[in-house]
């Protein structure tokens, strides 16, 4: 297994990360789920990501049945804000929310601390001073050991920076923005805000729900997706991007990949943290295998050619026009 740092911070985890959302009540029962958490940890990947919401608080609890023995060398991230309860407190990151949610999750987790606590969602209602000094006291207590955001555009990335630098609070260390092949929007602004200040980005929807993972193809049956619906292949949106994944599908075989191979190792090139689902050991088992490709610049550039990036450096002459994508690393 390889393994990272999260952001500019000494904690070191796998470079894949699983995603647990499907784990409980929304879908995965506790036995199965159990069983994949288990071959997970036992093949090197130590970070786990959730969230108060999924599953209506089932996934938090099976991750702490999972980690039952081997607490030590599990990173566990969690998230709060999403709406969790009714009335005008269910959701939110106001203080008095953060300070319920946080107990309610190491208590489903059941476990003392929290690795990386999140910010779902941007809470416009809660000035950013009040949610960040609630987890500075979370980090301070002990419940918490680093903070994170996901779903932050730039500007809310820097403003939160800025507050934990003038308050003197602990600042974020990582953003997990929805990222990959074909959704590339955060390489305009959000990537190099994140690479410019040391944020880790953790990557959730790494195959873009199913599209890059090469279970869609021309003149193939299509299977349902997760609601148990199938797929319009007549719209022109959706034919348009059929003929995208042909492409690269082509492009990953002759490289002795799959697409889904391809697609994270598209990722980690760009040194970012998929958040990977996994539903059986043959799933995990090719997501491992994404980690020993190495893609090169042409590979690059032929994704470029199908899904070119939106980022513009306006800081260099005649900047109007796209730019060559850049692998971020925070230096």
């Amino acid at each position: 297994m390889e393994y990272t740092y999260l952001g500019r911070t000494g904690l070191q985890v796998s470079r894949l990360c699983l995603g647990t959302m499907t784990y409980g009540d929304w879908d995965l029962d506790e036995r199965t789920s159990l069983s994949i958490i288990g071959r997970v940890l036992d093949s090197g990947i130590n970070f786990l990501d959730t969230a108060d919401t999924y599953g209506k608080g089932t996934s938090e609890e099976i991750i702490g049945k999972a980690i039952q023995g081997r607490r030590d060398r599990v990173i566990i991230a969690t998230k709060f804000k999403v709406r969790t309860a009714e009335g005008p407190n269910g959701e939110g990151a106001s203080r008095y929310r953060i300070m319920r949610q946080v107990e309610a999750s190491l208590k489903r987790l059941n476990t003392d601390y929290i690795d990386l606590y999140q910010v779902h969602r941007p809470d416009p209602y809660t000035p950013l001073d009040e949610t960040l000094r609630a987890l500075d006291d979370l980090v301070t207590q002990g419940k918490v050991r680093y903070i994170g955001c996901s779903n932050f555009e730039a500007w809310r990335i820097v403003e939160s920076l800025w507050v934990s630098d003038r308050m003197n609070l602990e600042r974020f260390v990582s953003n997990q923005p929805s990222y990959n092949i074909f959704n590339r929007y955060i390489e305009q602004e959000i990537l190099p805000a994140c690479d410019r200040h040391g944020l880790a980005t953790l990557a959730y929807s790494p195959l873009d729900g199913g599209w890059l993972s090469g279970k869609y193809r021309v003149g193939r049956p299509l299977p349902d997706n997760s609601r148990g619906e199938r797929m319009d292949v007549d719209s022109e949106a959706n034919k348009a991007k059929l003929e995208k994944v042909e492409r690269l599908a082509e492009w990953a075989e002759s490289r002795g990949m799959t697409l889904g191979q391809f697609a994270l190792a598209w990722l980690l090139r760009k040194n970012v943290i998929p958040i990977v689902g996994i539903r059986s050991e043959a799933q995990l088992e090719s997501n491992l295998q994404a980690l020993e490709a190495k893609l090169t610049d042409e590979d690059l550039r032929q994704v470029d050619l199908v899904s070119p990036s939106p980022y513009r450096d306006f800081s260099q002459d005649g900047s109007f026009w796209f730019q060559e994508p850049r692998a971020y690393r925070f230096k």
